[in-house]
């Protein structure tokens, strides 16, 4: 069984100090976990990012770049949104202790990832709803912001004290990749539109809202990859009935 804190991605979304990848970086080794994503980061590699690491130059060294948050999440599992705001689409934010517990299992024999947004304003609506669930650090309501680096050296010790002291579950259920759950989000959006459903506007806000709630729904299942597959064939039956005997 692979073990869970080497499956585990830290992925943070246009980064605007270089920094903050260091001190994230050593935040990451600190804990155990080595596969940083960086996507879009303003200035990467830098300096000034490796000074900050401090003796975690090989996460730096090892960092992928992407241009898309989609790009940094092949394979994944499970993604978690990790955000301080609520979001009144999104599905209800967890406290990151519930949310590493989920990631480490899931890890166990797949890739998890916890996505962090910029220092200054998070992660955007679209980044959000790209991951199946939401969470966050339960810190003081009056001052809930904390540094980038700090909240990864949190949710990274919550991911390491259930990786170490938890027993074994049973065999875990491989939950259905990111690029999968996409793909089924596209095509059901494609035929909803088909059938009039949703409406083929680009600019009507009433069907992203509806779609975005079609994805809390479903994120909130854990599915498979079988049962996207059976989910795909429903989409398609009901669109082009088979002819009965």
């Amino acid at each position: 069984m692979t073990d869970p804190l080497k499956n585990i991605r830290i992925v943070l979304c246009e980064t605007q100090h270089p920094g903050n990848i260091g001190s994230a970086a050593r935040a990451m080794k600190t804990m155990g976990l080595s596969e940083l994503y960086l996507v879009n980061p303003r200035q990467f590699p830098d300096k000034q990012a490796d000074w900050m690491a401090t003796r975690a130059v090989d996460v730096l060294q090892g960092a992928k770049v992407c241009s898309d948050l989609d790009t940094a999440l092949q394979g994944v599992g499970l993604a978690a949104a990790c955000t301080a705001r609520s979001r009144e689409i999104a599905a209800p934010a967890e406290p990151a202790r519930n949310v590493a517990r989920q990631l480490v299992d899931v890890a166990r024999t797949q890739p998890a990832a916890l996505v962090f947004g910029n220092e200054v304003s998070g992660l955007s609506t679209e980044q959000v709803k790209r991951c199946q669930r939401v969470t966050m650090i339960p810190a003081d309501a009056s001052h809930n912001s904390l540094n980038l680096a700090a909240a990864v050296q949190v949710y990274a010790y919550e991911c390491r004290l259930h990786a170490v002291d938890e027993p074994l579950p049973n065999k875990a259920r491989e939950l259905a990749s990111h690029e999968e759950l996409e793909r089924f989000y596209a095509h059901l959006e494609r035929e909803l539109i088909e059938v009039g459903f949703l409406s083929a506007k680009v600019n009507t806000q009433v069907p992203q809202r509806l779609m975005q709630r079609v994805r809390r729904l479903f994120s909130r299942t854990a599915l498979d990859a079988e049962e996207v597959r059976i989910l795909r064939g429903i989409v398609r039956t009901l669109r082009q009935p088979k002819k009965r005997d």
